[in-house]
């Protein structure tokens, strides 16, 4: 394969363009609108008064943003066992949750993230591997809060939506019990691979995609088949610190990515329970598995404004009007600055990697081989 060849191959730009910015932001702006419509209160604003306690909790927010992709940033030095500077770990968590919020949550940035990894310097196995493990440690860390939330908050509690009807609560649960089967099936899936036997984890994908229904994505089954023995390799004879870093570094940037709601909160009005709030939040992220709109715009925003409203302490005719504004300034906070993030680096990197100095550089390179 020519170096030409092997860069059009890679080229991220059959995965994302620039016409997917504008939708997450126009569904979510469309959503938020609806919600503002239908059930704003302007009184709702005689109650906010901003303090330097607000202040405070603002900057909390921001604080428990900087700790999620901290975390990030950590795991991925980790994981590939400090080849990456720190200066090569940001860029390349901006660029993977810039692609995460202009792609399908289902799909996330994942697709793209072995390309930012290779052009940092890894070797594209190595890349592979790093993806891979991060995957498992995302949806290892579902499986395993899950469960632990459900028990310190109770079913019951979790799906009791004082402002719902039973059908909606029951759909809601069902939702979300469908992605938590579905994240801790992946899971096992992974680990089985990771594990115990990555070959036979190969073997039995490529068998399942040899069905004739299932063959045309029989390429794609045996790339995953050949990351997860890379990845196998990879972390064989993994130490303790290795594994501490890597799972704590996970939990710190999950962890702080829901507390950014509690904060804003807080800021603004009062929370009637904190942990209940964090479960909730866990439980919209494993729903949002599922929707097909980039970065689950629009469908993030209004289960936030239902399925976390009657936790702010305002009078119960407030609360809907309370929730649509924390539920814009959540979204504001948490997901277009990455947008904004990748409209900056995104161009700059392209530039570097496949410019025409770059292109000019391979075809040299393929001179001389």
């Amino acid at each position: 394969m020519t170096g030409k060849k092997a860069e059009t191959d890679l080229s991220p730009f059959s995965k994302i363009k620039a016409s997917r910015v504008v939708w997450p932001i126009l569904i979510g702006l469309a959503v938020v609108g609806w919600l503002f419509w239908r059930d704003f209160d302007p009184g709702v604003l005689d109650d906010i008064h901003f303090t330097w306690v607000s202040l405070f909790w603002v900057v909390v927010a921001f604080l428990c943003m900087f700790g999620r992709d901290l975390g990030y940033m950590i795991r991925i030095r980790v994981l590939s066992r400090g080849a990456l500077t720190w200066r090569q770990a940001f860029r390349i968590i901006m660029l993977w949750e810039a692609t995460s919020a202009i792609t399908p949550s289902a799909i996330g940035g994942t697709s793209v993230a072995i390309l930012y990894v290779h052009k940092e310097g890894i070797g594209l196995g190595r890349s592979s591997a790093i993806v891979m493990l991060t995957s498992f440690l995302d949806e290892l860390y579902f499986a395993v809060m899950f469960p632990l939330v459900l028990l310190a908050v109770g079913a019951g509690n979790l799906f009791d939506l004082s402002l719902a009807s039973d059908s909606l609560t029951r759909g809601l649960m069902a939702f979300a019990l469908t992605g938590y089967f579905l994240k801790l099936a992946w899971v096992l899936l992974l680990a089985y691979g990771l594990f115990v036997n990555p070959k036979g984890f190969r073997w039995l994908l490529l068998k399942v995609f040899s069905l004739r229904w299932l063959r045309r994505w029989r390429k794609g089954a045996r790339r995953v088949g050949g990351e997860m023995v890379q990845s196998a390799r990879e972390i064989r004879g993994s130490d303790l610190r290795f594994w501490a870093g890597a799972l704590g570094s996970t939990f710190l940037s999950w962890s702080s990515r829901y507390l950014v709601a509690n904060a804003l909160i807080m800021a603004f009005f009062s929370v009637s329970d904190q942990m209940m709030l964090f479960a909730r939040q866990l439980v919209m992220w494993i729903m949002m598995l599922v929707m097909p709109t980039p970065g689950g715009s629009g469908f993030a925003e209004a289960i936030f404004s239902g399925y976390c409203r009657d936790l702010i302490t305002v009078p119960l005719a407030m609360q809907a009007s309370a929730a649509t504004l924390i539920a814009l300034f959540w979204r504001l906070i948490t997901y277009y600055p990455y947008l904004l993030a990748g409209a900056i680096v995104f161009p700059t990197w392209i530039g570097r990697n496949f410019g025409k100095k770059r292109r000019a550089r391979v075809a040299h390179e393929d001179k001389l081989s």
